[in-house]
This record gives structure tokens, C-alpha cells and sequence, in this order.
């Protein structure tokens, strides 16, 4: 029998049920749509990374590629082959769930078996649930759940004796023209694999360094994982049987990451709507030249300038500056989450749905923690915190890397170096944000 390996989030061969899945069925095409219904939306740095992990991929496995509706592709595919299954790792997104059913009934009623076998997760939404089999609302009892469902050992290698089909038509992967200036990480399998080694010799002092911007501290994994270069479950085998904080803390990055998938899940409208619906309600303010000035990182305030630069500059941003640049622009210029979590997915090279969207509503208050408006984030004092040095300042904010105080910098240093004065009052914006929630509460 021929069957069809459609990639998607599972760009790699070790730790690939569903490639292995394939290949038990014998002559495999392995097979790769560029989706316009994906393709359009995804910012400049997200398709180029897609573009060089597939020829990365491409070194290991000779994916065929076609450009259109997977409706209609994937079934002409597999006919062209004759293949009796398409093997997949099932989504879970919303669209990604809708794509799937529709190309499910297509291949269906061409006599062809959609078989969907893992997924990008350690643990598949909907699987962790409470007692009453309701899904958790709440990460930390999430996170317990999760730890006690466990997860299966990674699966093994590609194979030496795989046999492939080739497709006679196939399109060639488009070169994308990047901003001039920006500089994405290396794709691929081995690059992934190569990030992680590097990283677990500096576990010990990952639940230390994580919050600290201006050292090189966290794993730099979420491009990764995004593209499934390399499977959670394949990071979590890792970590088993290590001990400190260094493992735990980062044992529950991975949670989180797989709870926010799960939440996506259980209401696929929260990607672009309020979890908490009553934050809907609340006054905001219409997008002006304060969210341009956000975007540009010239709001006159060094932290969350220094991020958004970074975001432009490498399609990255350390998260401890994604959570003070969102506060910033949801509870210091009042401007709606959706609003933001756009503009990250356009510059993230990991931009995910899941953990972009609901991060920003974690912050924005409407999202999953229980009380979390009440944390306004100042960003000078973050700053001095997590940035003591001010060495990640420094980096993104060059202007400053010689005044007295570049988390504070005077009146006569900003004109000097030619950077701005900050757009609002942090604590008179505070109060006001406070008073719209507490519009909304009464």
C-alpha cells in the first residue's frame, strides 16, 4: 500500500508518529500545502522560517510541495500516488480542526483513509480534565493534571529503509524578501537539536536567569516548537530525572504552552474575542500615534522601547518584555489587546495562537488568571528590576548606552541623543485604567 505524510506543525523525522504511522503502510509521499488561508496572514518572518525549515527538512525527507486549498490538493495527491491513507498529526487549532474535517470527507468519499496519529502536544487538548470532566479554567491545577496524565516516551528515528513517492508536479518554495535589518534564528531539525543540548547546560540556571532580558538565559525553543522542529515530548524525556528548579520551572513553560492550546480548544473564539466576556464592555481608547509609537519603540520608555525594537530587529522578544510591552499598551495607552497580539503575530518568528493571544488576554485581564487587572506593570521599575544593568537596554536602545540613568533618562540626555520623552504619565494612566475596570466591576 502508498500512503501520503502530510506535514504541518511536525517538521522533522525523529519522534514522528504519524511519519512512522506513514511508512508502516510502505511507499510514503511525503507531502507539504502551502495554504493561502495560512500563508496570507502570517507575517514576513513567519513564512520565511517556514520557507528554510522545509528546505531543511527537505535534506532528510523529499517532501513534495503544492500551493492551493488542501481540500483539493491533498486528495489530488494521494489519488496521484494511489494512496489508501494520509497520515497526519492531528490540529487541534480552530481552523486547523476545520481544514482537517473538510479534508477528511473529501478523502472519504475518494475511498482514502484520513489517519491522524499524535499531535504537537505532550498531551492533546481535552485530554487533562477535573473530576467532574470539565476542562480546567485555571493553569496551576492544570499544570498538576497534566504532570499526572503524563505523556508517552518520544517515538523513535526515521527509518534507514523508507521508501518514498514523489508527486510529478510540485511548486517551488518561495523566496521571501525579510525587512532589510532583521535577522531570523536558523530552521531545521538539527539546528532545533543543537538549541536544546546547548541549553540544558545552562538548566541549573534557568529559573534565575529566565526573567533577565539582558542575558542570554532562556532557551530560545518556541520557533522550534512552533514549527514542530522538535516535539515537547522529546524536551520533556529530557528533563525526566533532573532535578532544581532549573527542570521544574521549565517543565511548566512547557504546561503552559499546552494549556493555552487546551483553552483555545474549549472556546476557539477566545483567539480573537474576550475569554471574560465582560472585558468587552470596557472603555478603551480608538488606536492613534501613541500605538504607532508603541510599534516603533519610540514611546519614551526604555524597556518596552528595547522590546519592540528587539521584536523588529530579530522576530523575537524575551517574554518578560512581551508581558511589560503588553501591559503597556492595554493599561498605559488604553488600546485593545486584539490590537497588539496582531502586530506580534506579523514580527514573531513563533508566533503561535494559542499562547500569543492568551498570553496578551492574560495580561489584558480577560483572559485566565483570576485577578490579574489589578497588575499594572510599571515599565521603569520592571525595568531597574529584571534589567539592572541595563544591558538589554543598552543593546536595543543604543541612543542610550552612555546617559546617566537609561531606564530613566533626563530631559537634557533624551534631547541629546535625540530620544523621546515618554507619551504618557505612567501613574496618572495607571489610576485610570484601574477606574475603567472598576466601571466595568460595578
Amino acid at each position: 500500500m502508498t500512503s501520503v505524510m502530510w506535514f504541518r506543525r511536525d517538521l522533522r523525522t525523529a519522534d514522528n508518529p504519524a511519519l512512522l504511522a506513514a511508512l508502516s503502510d510502505g511507499p510514503t509521499l511525503p507531502l507539504f500545502v502551502l495554504d493561502p488561508a495560512l500563508w496570507e496572514p502570517s507575517g514576513l518572518p513567519r513564512r520565511s522560517y517556514l520557507v528554510d525549515s522545509l528546505r531543511a527538512l527537505r535534506r532528510d525527507v523529499p517532501v513534495s510541495v503544492l500551493r492551493g486549498d488542501p481540500v483539493r490538493q491533498v486528495v489530488l495527491a494521494a489519488q496521484e500516488v494511489g494512496a489508501t491513507s494520509v497520515h497526519v498529526a492531528a490540529d487541534y487549532g480552530p481552523y486547523g480542526r476545520r481544514r482537517d474535517e473538510a479534508v477528511e470527507e473529501a478523502l472519504r468519499d475518494a475511498g482514502i483513509e484520513l489517519v491522524r496519529t499524535g499531535s504537537p502536544y505532550a498531551v492533546a487538548p481535552d485530554r487533562v480534565v477535573n473530576g467532574s470532566d470539565q476542562p480546567y479554567k485555571v493553569f496551576t491545577p492544570f499544570s498538576k493534571a497534566w504532570a499526572a496524565h503524563g505523556w508517552r516516551d518520544p517515538a523513535g528515528a526515521l527509518p534507514g529503509d523508507a521508501r518514498w513517492r514523489h508527486l510529478k508536479d510540485t511548486v517551488d518554495l518561495p523566496d521571501v524578501d525579510l525587512p532589510d535589518g532583521i535577522d531570523l534564528p536558523e530552521a531545521g531539525e538539527s539546528a532545533a537539536t543543537d538549541a536544546w543540548h546547548e541549553f540544558l547546560d545552562k538548566l541549573a540556571d534557568y529559573d534565575d536567569a529566565r526573567d533577565k532580558p539582558g542575558v542570554a538565559g532562556t532557551s530560545r525553543m518556541s520557533h522550534h516548537l512552533k514549527y514542530g522542529e522538535i516535539h515537547p515530548r522529546t524536551i520533556l524525556a529530557d528533563l525526566a530525572g533532573r532535578q532544581g528548579k532549573g527542570a521544574a520551572t521549565y517543565r511548566n513553560e512547557i504546561a503552559w504552552r499546552e494549556f493555552y492550546a487546551d483553552v483555545l480548544f474549549q472556546r476557539p473564539d477566545s483567539a480573537r474575542d474576550y475569554l471574560r466576556t465582560e472585558f468587552a464592555t470596557m472603555q478603551y481608547d480608538d488606536p492613534g500615534p501613541d500605538l504607532d509609537a508603541w510599534k516603533d519603540g519610540r514611546t519614551g520608555f526604555p524597556i518596552v522601547d528595547a522590546g519592540m525594537r528587539q521584536l523588529r530587529s530579530i522576530g523575537w522578544m524575551h517574554n518578560r518584555v512581551r508581558m511589560i510591552t503588553a501591559s503597556f499598551l492595554v493599561k498605559d495607552l488604553h488600546v485593545e489587546w486584539q490590537h497588539g497580539a496582531r502586530h506580534f503575530l506579523q514580527w514573531l518568528v513563533d508566533g503561535d495562537l494559542a499562547s500569543n493571544n492568551h498570553g496578551w488576554q492574560w495580561t489584558a485581564g480577560s483572559g485566565t488568571d483570576a485577578a490579574p487587572y489589578f497588575r499594572v506593570f510599571n515599565p521603569t521599575s520592571q525595568g531597574r528590576k529584571f534589567d539592572p544593568s541595563a544591558a538589554y537596554v543598552k543593546q536595543w536602545v543604543p541612543e542610550l548606552a552612555d546617559v546617566d540613568d537609561p531606564h530613566e533618562p533626563s530631559s537634557e540626555d533624551r534631547k541629546k541623543v535625540g530620544y523621546p520623552e515618554p507619551v504618557v504619565d505612567h501613574k496618572a494612566e495607571r489610576q485610570e485604567a484601574l477606574d475603567r475596570y472598576a466601571a466595568i466591576k460595578g
